[in-house]
């Protein structure tokens, strides 16, 4: 199937909604030209409201972690973004988003995959994202799965999420910031150049 046909069949998806406080939005941004595809795990609130995924200070520093700026990130169709889900899940009273509902990957992450045919790396942002992709071969948790980052590579680089919620793990795993974002940066100015 050709991607505009599963992109538009992924913007008219209406599966979530009666289970989501919200008209479901879904964010997707890839092209037939994606080489590098993002993965986290579902649009935020602010992504919801913009439309366009990383719009929020996660982003900031994803691309802070890639070495590019918002024009190159948006800008270069080697470069998408697909998360597990792609609408807001909703708010938790209790703090934070709701993770990811795994039906949107189970409809849809196969025939995403099957229309990207120039992919070179995927970059698994978070545990839920890791825990689907690597499925047996992820490790216990996010900080071995990331810890363990060479044992996926060429195609493969777990990481965690860019939250603000997530500086003190980067603070407790300083060879994340030492060796996995000097890497990564490497692999997107490869990816841009070829």
């Amino acid at each position: 199937m050709s991607l505009p046909t599963v992109l538009a069949d992924i913007a008219a998806c209406r599966a979530c909604a009666g289970e989501l406080p919200h008209t479901p939005r879904p964010v997707v941004m890839v092209t037939p030209r994606t080489k590098l595809l993002i993965v986290g795990q579902a649009p935020g609130r602010r992504v919801h409201e913009s439309g366009m995924p990383f719009t929020d200070p996660s982003g900031e520093r994803l691309r802070a972690w890639m070495g590019i700026d918002a024009d190159t990130f948006y800008g270069r169709p080697e470069i998408g973004v697909a998360a597990m889900a792609f609408c807001f899940p909703g708010t938790n009273p209790k703090g934070g988003d709701y993770p990811p509902p795994p039906r949107c990957a189970q409809l849809w992450r196969p025939r995403l995959m099957d229309a990207l045919p120039a992919m070179e790396l995927t970059l698994l942002v978070g545990g839920y994202a890791q825990a689907w992709a690597l499925g047996h071969r992820a490790r216990e948790n996010m900080t071995q799965t990331v810890a363990a980052w060479r044992d996926y590579l060429p195609d493969v680089l777990p990481m965690p999420h860019p939250s603000w919620r997530n500086t003190g793990w980067l603070k407790r795993n300083p060879g994340f910031e030492e060796e996995v974002t000097p890497y990564l940066r490497q692999r997107v100015q490869a990816i841009l150049e070829s």
